[in-house]
């Protein structure tokens, strides 16, 4: 066993190993965090473009409460760290055929701007919609957002079989949503909440339309962009003793007397440790990323349960016609067929939803006019399941019908050479080994799903998880809810 004065070693930067991170250290734990990146971040990353230096991640933040709670666990505050402006828009919605609805983080403006859009059933429709998705909110909200590892048993014994089948456990997400949504654009529109997390609604639990509740309740852009609050996070944890280790990749996780006891890095050193915390993808962990020994520790996801990945252009570039907003969205024509595409066929789309964030124009922002915005346009793609590369071709078409899309709905992005990035799915498995590029751990498909995920702790002791592959689930909130977990586990076991 590890002597008790080892470190916690963390292995991944991003929000659920820098939370675990910092809450450890405000414990008076000594901690040391490895990343094979230069800096801290995971997919909050920035990328280089035509001189200048743009998001490539997550954009917004919500569960701004969260992330105050967990800086004052740490001693800290999160508006002394970081600045928040508030985001007016869920996003700006556009389709080929001129229809556009700007729809509003307020409740009370969205349900105006959908009657306006779609007539009074609709506005009937929108506002049934947000009380289901308030009392799934509700009844999830502690016993399983918040809760270490729920099981299904569990999560009935404490909302009871009525609150749990209230949930709507059991439908699909595009089922429930046309329930409320006779106009099929709406549908589409709220059902962008699956593809958070990387699924297609076609296959998503209706529980997922929490996420429509939770973005009602405020959505903030960080002033700096989203690396600032990895910074932030950083600062935290080294002001109370934490070390990070940057350009510095773990090759294997160690084990001594059945239990996680040290790390080997990819030049041969090996770091001791009271405890590993993995803050990646528990798919790379069951693929032998960090030594066949461990990789028995969690179960093996396989190729057809990953979330989708994506294509995305990072571009500096100007616009013509509709001006983005914060998120524009220009939607498929055919979102079923897109998302069976996605979903059953694994392939991409003929024609997908393309989705655009608007870098220089968060929270109610502009650039100067005719200047060129630092923009990223975003298509989800499949994972790889054979990791063989996706031609180039294939690549460039896809480029070609996402611009023309988002050209069709109003939306000109004029593109230059050397002035934009493109990522693949295999660039992202090249980040992110193991996971044939999946960004959001595995899909949300099935009732089953959310149970599925791996908890904090692992089969083998001394071995924690955190981040968006395991529970609650993928994005910036839930992956901070899994670091606190982390952390939480980690000082319960090791006293």
């Amino acid at each position: 066993m590890a002597a008790s004065g080892d470190p916690v070693a963390v292995i991944g930067a991003g929000m659920g190993g820098l939370v675990a991170a910092a809450l450890l250290a405000a414990r008076g734990r000594p901690v040391i965090v490895f990343d094979k990146a230069e800096g801290p971040g995971g997919k909050m990353r920035d990328v280089a473009v035509d001189g200048v230096r743009l998001g490539a991640g997550p954009a917004l933040l919500t569960l701004r409460p969260l992330f105050e709670e967990i800086f004052a666990a740490a001693g800290d505050s999160l508006d002394a760290r970081v600045t928040l402006r508030a985001e007016p828009l869920l996003g700006r919605h556009a389709w080929s055929d001129g229809a556009r609805l700007d729809l509003p983080v307020d409740a009370d403006q969205a349900a105006d701007a959908i009657g306006v859009f779609a007539g009074a059933a609709a506005l009937r429709g929108y506002r049934a919609f947000r009380e289901r998705a308030r009392r799934i909110h509700d009844a999830l909200d502690a016993p399983f957002l918040r809760a270490a590892r729920p099981s299904a048993l569990g999560l009935a014994g404490q909302t009871g079989l009525r609150g749990l089948l209230g949930a709507s456990p059991f439908g699909t997400l595009w089922d429930a949503l046309g329930e409320h949504f006779p106009d099929p654009r709406l549908r589409q529109v709220f059902a962008r909440v699956a593809t958070y997390v990387g699924s297609s609604p076609l296959k998503a639990p209706a529980t997922l339309m929490l996420v429509a509740h939770v973005e009602s309740q405020g959505l903030w852009a960080v002033e700096g962009g989203m690396a600032r609050l990895a910074e932030a996070l950083v600062a935290v944890a080294q002001a109370r003793g934490a070390t990070f280790r940057y350009g510095t990749e773990v090759r294997e996780i160690l084990v001594t007397g059945g239990r996680a006891s040290a790390i080997r890095l990819a030049d041969g050193e090996v770091v001791r440790a009271g405890a590993v915390l993995a803050n990646a993808d528990a798919a790379a962990i069951g693929a032998g990323r960090f030594g066949e020994t461990v990789s028995r520790a969690v179960d093996r996801v396989p190729a057809e349960r990953r979330s989708f990945s994506a294509i995305t252009w990072a571009l500096h570039a100007r616009t013509q016609g509709m001006a983005p907003a914060a998120q524009t969205v220009a939607h498929a024509d055919d979102p079923a067929a897109e998302y069976a595409e996605l979903g059953y066929r694994a392939r991409l789309p003929a024609v997908p939803t393309v989705t655009v964030w608007g870098h220089d124009r968060l929270a109610g922002a502009a650039p100067p006019p005719d200047a060129p915005e630092r923009l990223l346009v975003m298509v989800s793609a499949p994972a790889r399941a054979d990791l063989r590369p996706l031609p180039p071709d294939a690549i460039a078409r896809c480029g070609e019908v996402a611009f023309d899309r988002l050209r069709r709905a109003g939306l000109i992005v004029e593109r230059r050479p050397g002035a934009e990035r493109v990522t693949t799915p295999d660039d992202f498995e090249s980040l992110y080994p193991g996971t044939g590029g999946a960004l959001y751990g595995p899909a949300a498909h099935g009732w089953q799903a959310a149970f599925n995920r791996p908890g904090a702790r692992t089969k083998l002791p001394g071995l924690y998880l955190a981040g968006g592959s395991t529970h609650p689930g993928a994005g910036l909130a839930m992956a901070a809810l899994s670091g606190r977990a982390a952390a939480a586990q980690i000082i319960g076991d090791m006293g």
